[in-house]
């Protein structure tokens, strides 16, 4: 067996060599797996990540050893080997062991200019990178070839105040030493944590001998790629190089020429027809055998082709996703492994418009990203300024100090939603998600110059109304001007993961829907049934606001009664077309759940204009706005205490929902409604709404000649509905945990005002995260833990869900799992990643442990 131990932790790498991306670093391991599928790699020397840690301390390996294997008077590169690329790290110098002697030698093999090239080229780069040198002093722009190189020479020796080295074992250990010790430094370790390396990550290197790229014969070098990194779809991508070293093939854009035959000029395939059939061959061995779509970098050495390197193929979130479905579909890798291969941000970004990551960002302000997805329009102050100009067909971002129930038809109709105020689960970040509508909430160094029409933000910069700007929700910026987008892409690839993944999970999952519109958005990306139908969010359609308005000012029951009579038909066909779209999937209704204020006008211009709609004296409207104001509104007047209080508007709404299912029946079409009463916090309050609700189920089956089935449960938002749940389910059949309100009450925190320190508290480590964005596992876990255990104590076969914008979310979906609830909900944007994520967590506990079917450790 041949030796492949040069010292201890430097490795000569061959096919039985010992190696491992966790002690190497995912480059190394990459070239051994080259070097077994046979492809003409050079002799190379790894350094493992104990080896380099020496270095940085001047602790060098033997340099004979290091030499050894590369014979006589060795031109060598080294470059990094770090367990993960995205990690960065120094770059690679080439041409190491150029010297007087060498370029002599050299002279003869490939003529003066090419060797005076690589000798200049080492000289500069070892200047810069390894002596630390000012890089404008080795700039010549007047002098060329030896006259270049000269000047080089002598600058190094007047800079550094010593000859430039001479000795290869010299060279080659200082760019040992300097490139570790790069690696070590303070600005590298900090770049590479906050892309998520550990504070420990490790760095290899790899000593290779050079292929040169210049020569008498056809010599140079390219980069070659098979799948397009945009789409993902089979293409040959790349370029070539004649008489170029390393990637310059993609730096030098006028001189490089293409790969396949192309009529706007020359390619490798015409000129080398044997090589490039030769890098086909390579792909298809590395796509096969890899089981990863490889980018190779490669050099022509007067006609023979060499395989320097080969990396993942950098992609698209659409790319991501074709590739990994390609890749199963052709049996390379297994159906689960595709899965398992594609993060759920990357279906996100593929369900909206997203900023080109390309695209120059004129960054004006920065909030908390709440709705992903990127849109361009002018600004305006107003949801009526909105409608507008959406009956104009322009464009529009609405920009608002916080949005309220009544701008909803202002976000139907903008692009885009911006708010100065509010968090993750605000009103804004909530209906953005729902409309699939990109939102920027909490963007508090932005103010709102209402006289001047203006928003201005920090430095002074004032934007018009009119002006154009663009929200980015999926980063939380907002940019000036119109920065070109990359447009959604819902393809077949898409919609086949997606089918995969339903065959792996083991937890349902449904949306979060208050319209038709949502609901059907939910039933096109799967969703398993509605969760949550917030009815509230329906009475700001249309000309429901004025009826509900009126209801508000309404003096007894019946008088509400019989306004409410002209709201019940509207609601009966929402809830019919919501059962008709989901065909038989069950939709679970809230029953009304908001304070009656919020339907009525805070302004004096808004209450002079409902007084001449009501014909009602200012006065009394002023009073009436003041009487229902409430210190604190989410704890106030609202839920199942309005039912109960006000039981005529719960009537309205239960026949409403009863009337729809037997319209729905009549067509043929199956039916599963379930009614929630929201905000619970006794056993009582749900004995008094089921009487009121059977109730009128009773009658409209004795009024229609019809019999059908419902269930009745209960929205758990309140912490003594999760602690008293065993006495609860005794009247309700399900137990749908609201986690927005149920960690506002848990934390004692005001959802839309928590975003003012919320960054303080997370950078402090008060929070380990937002807990509005990130299910709080610790202390609103166990709260959860506790109401699904008690309640199953009280009914075994109650089914339990979540049901608040954290459903979406993996460490929810995950919790869920490891306590058995029957499904989570969310909005219906989230639901295909929520559909993602469920699978790949319930894959990774059967993949646990067993070898080979876990992703290829391709970190390189």
């Amino acid at each position: 067996m041949q030796q492949t131990s040069i010292y201890p932790d430097v490795t000569l790498i061959t096919p039985t060599a010992q190696m491992s991306p966790s002690m190497h670093g995912g480059r190394a391991k990459c070239l051994q797996r080259l070097i077994r599928l046979d492809m003409p790699v050079p002799t190379t020397l790894a350094l493992s990540f104990a080896a380099v840690q020496r270095c940085a301390k001047g602790q060098l390996p033997p340099v004979e050893s290091l030499l050894e294997p590369f014979g006589e008077m060795p031109l060598l590169s080294v470059r990094p080997s770090s367990q993960d690329p995205d990690w960065g790290g120094p770059g690679a110098i080439l041409n190491i062991g150029m010297n007087a002697v060498s370029h002599r030698h050299l002279t003869k093999r490939v003529g003066e200019a090419a060797a005076t090239a690589l000798y200049l080229r080492f000289v500069q780069s070892y200047a810069v990178h390894v002596a630390r040198l000012d890089p404008e002093v080795f700039d010549f722009p007047n002098l060329t070839g030896i006259h270049a190189l000269h000047a080089a020479l002598d600058t190094f020796e007047a800079e550094a105040e010593e000859p430039f080295p001479q000795d290869v074992g010299v060279q080659l250990s200082e760019v040992l030493r300097s490139m570790a010790r790069a690696w070590d430094g303070t600005s590298a370790r900090l770049l590479r944590e906050a892309k998520g390396a550990p504070v420990d990550a490790g760095l290899g290197l790899v000593v290779q001998a050079m292929a040169l790229g210049v020569g008498d014969g056809e010599s140079g070098s390219g980069v070659i790629q098979y799948v397009n990194a945009t789409t993902g779809q089979p293409q040959v991508v790349g370029r070539y190089l004649s008489q170029s070293q390393g990637r310059d093939a993609l730096n030098d854009k006028a001189g490089a020429i293409y790969l396949t035959s192309d009529q706007r000029g020359p390619a490798l395939e015409d000129i080398c027809p044997d090589v490039f059939a030769q890098l086909l061959a390579y792909g298809w061995t590395a796509r096969s055998r890899l089981r990863e779509e490889m980018q190779i970098e490669f050099t022509l050495e007067d006609g023979v082709l060499h395989i320097l390197d080969a990396v993942r193929v950098q992609r698209s979130s659409r790319a991501q996703v074709q590739i990994a479905v390609d890749l199963a579909s052709d049996g390379i890798i297994p159906r689960e492994e595709a899965v398992m291969r594609v993060p759920s941000n990357a279906l996100s970004e593929m369900l909206h418009r997203q900023v080109d990551p390309a695209a120059v960002r004129d960054v004006i302000v920065r909030g908390i990203a709440a709705s992903p997805g990127a849109a361009t329009g002018r600004i305006v102050l107003t949801a009526a300024e909105a409608q507008a100009s959406a009956a104009r067909g322009e464009a529009c971002v609405l920009v608002r100090r916080e949005t309220t129930p009544e701008d909803i038809r202002g976000m139907h109709a903008a692009q885009a939603v911006l708010t100065m105020r509010g968090g993750i689960t605000s009103h804004a970040a909530v209906i953005g998600r729902g409309l699939g509508v990109p939102c920027v909430v909490g963007a508090s160094d932005l103010t709102i110059d209402r006289k001047r029409g203006q928003i201005v933000a920090p430095g002074g910069r004032r934007f018009a109304v009119g002006e154009t700007i663009t929200i980015d929700g999926t980063t939380g910026t907002v940019l000036a001007g119109s920065p070109q987008m990359l447009e959604a892409t819902l393809d077949a690839s898409f919609q086949t993961l997606l089918s995969w993944a339903d065959d792996f999970r083991d937890i349902g999952v449904r949306a979060n829907a208050d319209t038709p519109a949502d609901a059907q958005t939910a039933s096109n990306f799967a969703a398993e049934g509605i969760g949550l139908c917030r009815t509230e969010h329906m009475f700001f359609e249309g000309d429901r606001l004025g009826v509900m308005r009126e209801m508000i000012f309404a003096e007894t029951a019946d008088d509400r009664r019989a306004v409410l009579d002209r709201l019940l038909p509207m609601q009966r066909n929402d809830f019919a077309e919501l059962f008709a779209i989901m065909q038989g999937r069950p939709v679970c209704i809230r029953l009304f759940d908001m304070p009656l204020h919020e339907f009525l006008p805070y302004d004096k211009a808004g209450q002079r204009d409902l007084a001449e709609q009501l014909a009602m004296p200012l006065t009394a409207v002023t009073d009436r706005v003041q009487a229902l104001s409430e210190y604190n509104p989410m704890l106030g007047m609202r839920g199942v205490r309005q039912g109960i209080a006000i039981p005529e508007i719960y009537e309205m709404q239960a026949r409403a929902i009863f009337e729809a299912v037997a319209d729905v029946a009549a067509r043929g079409l199956v039916v599963q409604p379930e009614i929630m009463i929201p905000l619970i916090s006794a056993m009582r309050e749900v004995e008094l709404i089921k009487v009121r609700v059977d109730s009128v189920a009773r009658a409209v089956q004795s009024e229609m000649g019809v019999t059908f089935a419902f269930k009745l449960g209960v929205m758990v938002e309140t912490p003594r509905a999760a602690l008293r749940a065993q006495d609860i389910v005794k009247h309700a059949s399900f137990l749908s945990f609201g986690t927005n309100d149920l960690t506002q009450m848990t934390y004692g925190l005001s959802r839309d005002d928590a975003g003012r320190f919320m960054s303080t508290y997370v950078q402090q480590g008060v929070y380990e995260e937002d807990p509005f964005h990130t299910l709080d596992l610790d202390g609103v876990g166990e709260l959860l833990a506790i109401g699904a255990a008690r309640g199953r104590a009280g009914r075994p076969d109650v089914v339990v869900s979540i049901c608040g914008e954290h459903g979406g979310t993996r460490a929810a979906i995950g919790f869920c799992r490891a306590q058995g609830f029957n499904y989570v909900s969310c909005s219906p944007f989230r639901v295909p990643l929520a559909r993602l994520s469920a699978a790949q967590l319930a894959l990774e506990e059967r993949l646990t442990g067993r070898e080979g079917q876990a992703s290829p450790a391709l970190q390189h």
